[in-house]
C-alpha cells in the first residue's frame, strides 16, 4: 500500500527524481475542473505543478462537496502533489511575477474565458516572449474562437451539446445528465495528452506552442462514430436506457438477493455462452441470433431469458455460474463495494495517503501502472497559497520583494 509523507510544516521539495515528468515545471491557473484535473496527472507522474490561485479567491473545488471538520475532501485529491501559491495577475507586481515564473516553466494551464490574459496583457506574445519554449495550454468551454467562444462554458454544457445528454436515459424519459463532472475529466485527460503532444513537438523544434482544448469536443470524441453514420446515412442514435443497439442480451438485472449485475454479450461467442447458461440454447438457432444488431432488434426476448434465471438466483450466485461459463458480468457496485473489491484491492486503485489534518486518507492513486518508473502520490492538497514564500524565493524575490507584492496585493 502506498502512503505519501505526511509534510505539515513545509513545501515538499522534489522527490521522484527518476519519476518519467520529472524535471517538468507547471504552472496551474485553471479552476473547477478540467485544467487542474490534467496537472493533477502531471504531477502523479513526476512534474512539479505551481498551483497559482488568487490571494482572496482560492480554487472553488477546495469548497465543493463534502467537508470534514471545515475542510474540503475535493481539494485534497484535485490539489494533490501541487505547490500552492497566490499571485493577483490583474495587478502590476502580479503580472510581473507570473513572466518571471513563466521564464522557468515548461507548461501553463488556464481556463480563463478568451481575452482575460490578454486583458492583462499575459497573452501567449507576452508568455512566449518570456519563455519560447512555453506549451500555453487554454482549457475553455468552446474554444478560443467561434461564435460561442466567450460565454461561459462549463462541463454540463458540453454533456449536453455534445449529444451525450440526448442518448442518456430510457426512450420515453428526459435527457439525462451524469451526476458527476463527466465532461470535465474526460477533457481533463485529453488535456494531459495534448500538454504531452506539444512537448513531444518542443523536443523536435525547440518552441512551444499553444494548445486550445474545448471541454465540448473531448466528450464529442469518446461518443464514437455519431457524426459519420449521420454523415454517410443520416442516421440518428436514439435513448435506449441500458440496451445498445449493437448487440442484446446488454443490461443490468435484479438477483434474488435485491442486487443488480450488468451483463455485456459485445462478442457473438459471449451471447452464445450466456443463452447456453441460462437455459435457452434455442435462441441461438434464430437466424437473427447470428449478428448483434439482429440480437438487439429482439432483445425483449433476449432479456426475458436472462433476466428471469438472474432473478432466480443471489448476486454472487450468478457471477459464480457466469465467471465458469466465461461470460461477462460485472456487479453493479456504489463506492462502498468499490473500497472493498478485491480487484482494486489487488491493483491498489484506491490507495492510502497521509494527510497532516486528516491523518490517514484514502483516494484514487495513480491513473496507470509504469513497471520501471511509476508515478506516486506525493502529498495531498495542501493550504491556499502554503508555498507562496518558498516558490517566489527560489524565483530570486527578496524577503523584501515578497513584502512589497503582499503590500500590493498581487500576492
Amino acid at each position: 500500500m502506498t502512503r505519501a509523507a505526511p509534510r505539515p510544516d513545509q513545501a515538499p521539495s522534489h522527490p521522484m527524481a527518476q519519476a518519467p515528468l520529472a524535471g517538468l515545471r507547471v504552472l496551474d491557473l485553471a479552476t473547477l475542473f478540467a485544467g487542474p484535473l490534467a496537472a493533477t496527472a502531471l504531477g502523479d507522474f513526476g512534474a512539479e505543478v505551481i498551483k497559482i490561485e488568487h490571494p482572496a479567491k482560492p480554487d472553488p473545488s477546495r469548497g465543493h462537496g463534502p467537508a470534514k471538520d471545515g475542510i474540503g475532501l475535493w481539494w485534497k485529491h484535485l490539489g494533490r502533489n501541487k505547490r500552492t501559491i497566490t499571485l493577483n495577475l490583474s495587478t502590476p507586481g502580479g503580472r510581473a511575477t507570473l513572466l518571471r515564473l513563466a521564464g522557468t516553466a515548461d507548461v501553463i494551464i488556464e481556463n480563463f474565458r478568451p481575452g482575460t490574459l490578454e486583458k492583462w496583457d499575459l497573452g501567449w506574445s507576452e508568455l512566449s516572449a518570456a519563455n519560447p519554449r512555453l506549451v500555453l495550454t487554454r482549457v475553455t468551454g468552446f474554444g478560443q474562437f467561434g461564435p460561442y467562444a466567450r460565454r461561459p462554458g462549463f462541463g454540463t454544457l458540453a454533456e449536453a451539446m455534445s449529444g451525450f445528454a440526448a442518448l442518456t436515459g430510457e426512450p420515453d424519459a428526459p435527457p439525462t445528465l451524469p451526476p458527476f463532472g463527466l465532461a470535465d475529466s474526460v477533457a481533463g485527460l485529453a488535456t494531459a495528452y495534448a500538454v504531452l503532444t506539444a512537448l513531444a513537438a518542443r523536443d523536435r523544434t525547440g518552441e512551444g506552442q499553444v494548445v486550445d482544448l474545448a471541454l465540448i469536443e473531448p466528450m464529442l470524441s469518446v461518443l464514437g462514430p455519431q457524426p459519420t453514420w449521420y454523415d454517410q446515412l443520416g442516421y440518428v442514435q436514439q435513448r435506449t436506457g441500458n440496451r445498445s443497439a449493437n448487440n442484446a442480451p446488454r443490461n443490468t438485472y435484479r438477483t434474488a438477493d435485491g442486487s443488480w449485475v450488468a451483463v455485456s454479450t459485445s462478442a457473438q461467442s459471449v451471447a452464445e455462452r450466456v443463452l447456453r447458461l441460462v437455459g435457452r440454447p434455442d435462441l441461438i438457432d434464430e437466424p437473427w441470433f447470428a449478428t448483434g444488431a439482429d440480437r438487439a432488434r429482439h432483445a425483449d426476448v433476449l432479456d426475458e431469458a436472462v433476466g428471469s434465471w438472474i432473478a432466480e438466483r443471489s448476486r454472487d450466485e450468478v457471477i459464480a455460474a457466469f465467471e465458469k461459463a466465461e461470460a461477462a458480468v460485472a456487479p453493479i457496485q456504489d463506492v462502498r463495494e468499490v473500497m472493498t473489491d478485491p480487484q482494486y484491492q489487488a491493483l491498489d486503485t484506491i490507495t492510502t495517503v497521509d494527510d497532516p489534518d486528516l491523518g490517514p486518507v484514502r483516494m484514487q492513486n495513480v491513473l496507470f501502472r509504469l513497471s520501471a518508473t511509476p508515478g506516486a502520490i506525493r502529498w495531498t492538497g495542501r493550504p491556499h497559497g502554503a508555498d507562496t514564500d518558498e516558490v517566489l524565493t527560489e524565483l530570486g524575490l527578496t524577503p523584501a520583494d515578497v513584502a512589497a507584492l503582499r503590500a500590493e496585493g498581487a500576492v
